[in-house]
């Protein structure tokens, strides 16, 4: 059966230098070999589109090897397995896991890099597995809760707000009692985190002063940021803090396609002063405590307490110009490439 499918793929064809462009990518197709004894084929429906991917495609030491030259791109996913030789896989399941930007993929069922596991569509619809029941949403449950170590009546802010995590970090900081900020791009997107995820405030940095915001948003001071975004703003928020604050450092999507130094941080005295914390969260050293946060947040999901936008482009040839959104800011919520119908 699968040696008459074909599998198209977009693999690294050059370390990109700022942002990604076309050529950094080589558009290919293969033919599906047979599956071996072990092994599972899944069809890709949907691939999640994160920040972090731009770091992947560098060369150089972090917390994850980089993607290859000439290898497929790494990326989360959602698929329906299509063929099975594996214990404890069927067809027809629904797995999440590392998929690759590709059509299939397809090797053994126990694969550490792929990590899959099923998921349930009667529990939510299969994009919100990408989202808050996803890595975005274990990223902001943990980093939250483990890192930032949130009190009720603390006043927390959190860049990138109308993203994946950002939207996510928001909601869980409400819900144990905290006052919210956010930081966003554009008045669409601050009335959604306000209006619809329920955020106290928030800081249109295209069209406002970050800083004067803080000010009128935050008279009493930051006790928790969580930064997606780097740059300025983090700098802005450092003059800002209280005592104890803890800044959570979860990204920095302003840096990553910089052709210079990426900018640190000019006002990290405030650190010093404030006797705060600024510590660094990778969603990965969570991953046998996932369920907890999955567990918690799809029942605030059933409730109606916990709310999730998602951005969806079709087509995987749409998948260069797809991922520049996120760079570019023209994503609204978690943006997600949808290469196969359910």
């Amino acid at each position: 059966m699968t040696t008459t499918l074909t599998n198209q793929q977009f693999r690294l064809a050059a370390r990109p230098v700022g942002m990604p462009k076309p050529t950094d990518w080589r558009f290919t197709s293969e033919p599906v070999r047979e599956i071996a004894d072990g092994d599972i084929l899944v069809k890709t429906l949907y691939l999640s589109l994160d920040p972090a991917m731009r770091g992947w495609m560098n060369e150089g030491k972090s917390y994850i090897r980089p993607v290859a030259i000439d290898e497929v791109m790494r990326a989360g996913g959602i698929g329906r397995v299509v063929a099975s030789k594996a214990f404890g896989f069927k067809v027809g399941d629904i797995v999440s896991g590392s998929l690759g930007v590709q059509q299939y993929w397809i090797g053994a069922a126990n694969d550490k890099t792929a990590a899959f596991y099923k998921v349930d569509p009667k529990v939510a619809p299969l994009p919100k597995y990408l989202n808050a029941l996803g890595m975005p949403g274990m990223t902001a449950y943990f980093g939250l809760l483990e890192v930032g170590l949130p009190k009720a009546g603390e006043t927390v802010v959190v860049s990138g707000a109308a993203g994946a995590v950002g939207q996510t970090v928001g909601q869980v900081a409400k819900h144990k009692g905290c006052r919210v900020v956010g930081i966003a791009g554009g008045k669409d997107k601050c009335d959604f985190v306000v209006d619809e995820l329920g955020f106290d405030a928030c800081i249109d940095y295209k069209n406002d002063s970050v800083k004067d915001g803080l000010k009128a948003h935050c008279p009493n001071g930051v006790d928790i940021y969580f930064d997606n975004v780097g740059g300025q703003i983090l700098d802005d928020v450092l003059t800002r803090i209280n005592m104890k604050a803890r800044i959570i450092i979860c990204g920095a999507i302003s840096q990553y396609n910089n052709t210079t130094p990426v900018k640190g941080p000019a006002n990290y005295l405030s650190l010093l002063v404030n006797r705060a914390r600024m510590e660094g969260i990778v969603v990965f050293d969570y991953a046998d405590r996932y369920h907890v946060g999955v567990a918690e947040m799809a029942k605030w999901m059933r409730e109606g307490s916990l709310k999730t936008r998602e951005d969806i482009v079709q087509g995987l040839e749409n998948f260069p110009d797809a991922l520049s959104m996120l760079f570019e800011g023209r994503n609204f919520g978690k943006l997600i490439l949808q290469v196969a119908a359910e």
